[in-house]
């Protein structure tokens, strides 16, 4: 099984891209896992953040049109919480939360499910990506104790 690319890491912020495969997601998962473990990030709140990261990683994989890219997922932290963002080159297919009209057919239900698991979600346009992001408030016990 091939291996992800070299994390890039500074402080509070890593990066490392996927090729677009389906069989690379559990991959993307795991790196997410060991990237929050390292920063002491666990319980709940890890487990929100990695099936985020796993429905935001599989939307890109699923849906973009752009033959042999790759996916960046980015973590970081910004201000009192925890921003994650899931880059595709396909700037042509925006993200759309599926609407009650659309229940009875099978999937498009998990941006619901991030939306339901993180503070706030959204996405941009940038010059040659186009970006997914949720954001994380980290709990009041351990929030910004590091700044």
């Amino acid at each position: 099984m091939p291996t992800l690319t070299s994390p890039t890491t500074h402080p509070r912020r890593d990066t490392f891209r996927i090729p677009k495969r389906r069989s690379h997601v559990p991959e993307a998962r795991a790196q997410v896992r060991r990237i929050l473990k390292d920063w002491a990030v666990d319980g709940e709140l890890a487990h929100d953040i990695a099936t985020v990261a796993t429905e935001l990683v599989t939307n890109s994989v699923r849906h973009c049109r752009v033959t042999f890219a790759e996916i960046e997922v980015t973590i970081s932290i910004r201000g009192c919480g925890l921003l994650l963002e899931v880059s595709d080159p396909d700037k042509e297919r925006i993200p759309e939360p599926r609407t009650d009209d659309a229940q009875e057919e099978a999937g498009g239900r998990g941006l619901l499910l991030v939306a339901g698991l993180a503070s706030r979600w959204g996405h941009e346009l940038r010059p040659f990506t186009k970006c997914v992001w949720a954001y994380f408030l980290i709990p009041e016990e351990s929030r910004c104790s590091s700044h």
